[in-house]
């Protein structure tokens, strides 16, 4: 996601324990009555001024490494690799940075960090908060801690979940931290230290900082055995634990406290049974309770691996996904009896890199397909490819069984182009709310566009009832995504006849993903329920989360934050049962 900018000073993170900070959305003192003026002059993405302020932090914990501890040899060390290391920062800043990877596009404006924000009660409300809304609402986002020294995309920031807890009618809000063992141990240094996956590891100056985090490591000034992971982009609730995750970890353990905020219990392997990463989009059967996930690889086969877990959290074993090359495999879908696996053309060649290149590359030659496999097989040799041509869908939104075709129905947004995300392209992104059909019989796919393309717009994240997925679903709710990369308001899609109605969010206010929520779990209607989504006004510098009726698509009730809320990720609602029932 990339946003233009214009340049203003910033404001970085002081890991010292002593140091304070307000918790109100404030701008930056450095940010002048002309900017301001400018801001309000914001009508695209581009037009976005930098306004990088990054918290400043108090420590939770420590490594079991820290400075004050290290022998002389291991403070020598230290020295000679921050030497080397700014040599070759030294040597990147003399070239200019793809907008994918230089931070003053890729966290300007609402997209820059915030502090952690301790919980705040009794939240002012406009309307009335509908009565079925109890519990807690939960985003995750990037939110780097640390200025980045070179490069830096969006998907590379520290993770930051951001909480509105509904009780009889009232709202409070907290946001923090994931502490993964990433953020941890940067916070204990003083700067950050881990490679970040898409924003530095291009080219030769990536294989280096691999290198020198590796070299970090085996002189004990890190420890990386315990996942690199910033758990920025999923939210699950499953067998009674709030689950953070990112594709490049195992998933971190969250409580939601019963005053509303949050605290971090550690990184979670399943008592033991999870040995590898997984996902950041694991789908939840809403018939059955169970888990189902994915996990990729990038190095060695099987490339990519499928498992699931039971309603108590017991994990299948491991079934091996044959593909010829590692590929990017972000989301996927089930149905009552088969998940939905794609493979598609976004592929990591890591020998790009020794050309100057990046290692997510997309691959022209490659034709996209979609795996159907039993959710029971024990082995993944009965899968059944059916290829899509030139397809690349990001998420999946939902996907189903008509046996009377022999067919399964997948709903997602189809992207060009399919790297535009990971790679600097002058080409206009579009995201087509598609249906594809896969015969099983056949071996053949059909892919139409489900809304007109007089009328059709950019819709990327969003969801169906989470009580239809795996099931045929008449209403998918997605965001507008424009002007790209910002969300302007959400549409509630009718899948069968393209029908779409829009919820703008307001004049120059922006969101995110929206969550749709059931009134009743039971309910026959299967649009009764409510919309919720956190906005930001571009114009006054402040937050709120809105919630809208989906049926009539009117607003019912603004909470004001008391915290600026940046444009994020993915999110989930745990009721205020199931809060009461957490591991």
């Amino acid at each position: 996601m990339a946003t233009a900018s214009t340049s203003s000073s910033t404001i970085w993170a002081n890991p010292n324990p002593r140091t304070t900070f307000s918790s109100s959305p404030k701008l930056p003192s450095s940010f002048s009555v002309s900017s301001r003026k400018k801001l309000k002059k914001i009508s695209c993405a581009l037009q976005s001024p930098s306004i990088l302020q990054f918290p400043k932090q108090s420590p939770f914990q420590l490594p079991s490494s820290t400075p004050d501890s290290w022998n002389l040899l291991q403070k020598f060390s230290a020295m000679a690799l921050d030497a080397i290391e700014n040599g070759l920062i030294e040597q990147e800043k003399k070239h200019a940075l793809p907008k994918t990877a230089d931070p003053k596009v890729q966290i300007s404006g609402n997209f820059s960090p915030v502090p952690e924000q301790s919980v705040r009660h009794c939240l002012p409300v406009v309307g009335e908060i509908p009565e079925h809304v109890q519990g807690v609402y939960l985003r995750n986002g990037a939110n780097p801690l640390f200025e980045p020294t070179s490069g830096h995309h969006l998907f590379d920031g520290d993770g930051m979940i951001y909480a509105v807890k509904f009780e009889n009618g009232s709202a409070s809000f907290a946001c923090r931290h994931t502490e993964t063992q990433r953020l941890v141990q940067e916070r204990a240094l003083g700067k950050p230290v881990f490679p970040k996956a898409i924003g530095e590891l291009h080219g030769h100056s990536g294989i280096a900082k691999l290198l020198l985090f590796y070299a970090r490591g085996l002189c004990g000034l890190v420890d990386h055995s315990q996942g690199i992971g910033v758990a920025n982009a999923g939210l699950v609730y499953f067998n009674n634990r709030l689950l953070a995750m990112s594709e490049d970890d195992l998933p971190y353990e969250v409580r939601v406290t019963p005053t509303g905020d949050l605290k971090t219990v550690g990184r979670y392997n399943f008592d033991e049974q999870l040995k590898s990463t997984m996902i950041a989009h694991p789908k939840l059967d809403p018939v059955s309770g169970e888990l189902f996930s994915l996990s990729y690889d990038v190095i060695q086969k099987p490339y990519l691996k499928y498992f699931r877990f039971s309603p108590d959290g017991t994990k299948s074993k491991d079934v091996a996904i044959d593909l010829a090359k590692p590929t990017m495999v972000h989301d996927f879908a089930i149905t009552e009896n088969f998940v939905v696996v794609p493979d598609h053309q976004v592929v990591f060649k890591m020998s790009e890199m020794i050309t100057g290149g990046s290692p997510v590359v997309y691959d022209k030659e490659k034709v996209s397909r979609f795996g159907v496999l039993d959710k029971y097989a024990d082995d993944g040799s009965s899968i059944k490819w059916v290829e899509v041509p030139d397809c690349f869908c990001f998420h999946l939104w939902n996907a189903w069984e008509e046996p009377e075709t022999d067919e399964v129905v997948v709903i997602g947004s189809c992207m060009t182009p399919a790297d535009s995300i990971f790679n600097e392209n002058n080409e206009e992104l579009k995201s087509v709310l598609s249906e594809i059909r896969l015969n099983l019989k056949t071996g053949k796919s059909t892919r139409r566009a489900i809304i007109s393309p007089e009328n059709d717009v950019n819709l990327e994240a969003g969801m169906v009832n989470k009580n239809l997925l795996g099931r045929k679903s008449k209403y998918a709710y997605l965001a507008i995504a424009e002007p790209w990369p910002k969300v302007s308001g959400f549409a509630k899609v009718d899948l069968s006849t393209g029908e779409t109605k829009k919820f703008i969010y307001g004049n120059q206010k922006y969101g995110g993903e929206p969550l749709f929520l059931p009134r009743d779990p039971n309910s026959e209607t299967e649009d009764d329920g409510h919309i919720l989504t956190f906005v930001h006004d571009e114009k006054t510098w402040k937050s709120e989360l809105q919630i809208v009726n989906a049926i009539t698509l009117q607003l019912e009730a603004t909470v004001k934050l008391p915290s600026r809320v940046p444009y994020g990720f993915h999110g989930t609602f745990i009721s205020a049962n199931d809060l009461a029932t957490q591991a």
